[in-house]
């Protein structure tokens, strides 16, 4: 490029920086929209606030092995129940989306039963990951319509 071109095109790129910046400066008004924290998409954590919520108080009856609020996925470990030792389950719920939605939510269980001083695995019936899903559903229904009330 010669000096010529160069010396040309200079109040031409400090017109055009110029006018980029006033355009940002536009954005940057005091109010700001105020969210609405009852809405059914509340992801500040990487998932639906209410969902994570109701997902970990659900399965606060086993010790969490995992919880990763960015990707959505909690891990229990085995948790045999002091009435019936002979049997253990762990539960991964996975939450898949930002909105309270009931696809946005899968649970996956696992059981195992005491034989011969070890563990086998046992089939999980499909109404108990039916019914805990229904559980955290609710519950967060239960946080989000909270919310809205205060």
């Amino acid at each position: 490029m010669s000096l010529t071109t160069f010396a040309t095109r200079r109040p031409v790129r400090i017109a055009l920086a110029c006018a980029a910046m006033a355009t940002l400066a536009a954005c940057g008004g005091r109010e700001r929209p105020r969210a609405d924290l009852a809405a059914a998409q509340v992801n500040t954590i990487g998932v639906n606030s209410y969902l994570w919520r109701a997902a970990l108080d659900t399965v606060a009856f086993a010790p969490l092995l995992q919880a990763d609020s960015a990707g959505g996925v909690i891990v229990t470990d085995w948790y045999a129940n002091p009435t019936n030792p002979n049997e253990r389950v762990k539960v991964t719920v996975t939450i898949l989306d930002t909105d309270l939605r009931a696809d946005a939510l899968r649970v996956v269980a696992s059981r195992q039963v005491a034989q011969g001083g070890g563990w086998v695995e046992a089939p999980v019936q499909a109404a108990t990951v039916q019914k805990l899903e229904d559980i955290i559903l609710t519950k967060a229904r239960e946080l989000r319509r909270q919310t809205l009330a205060s």
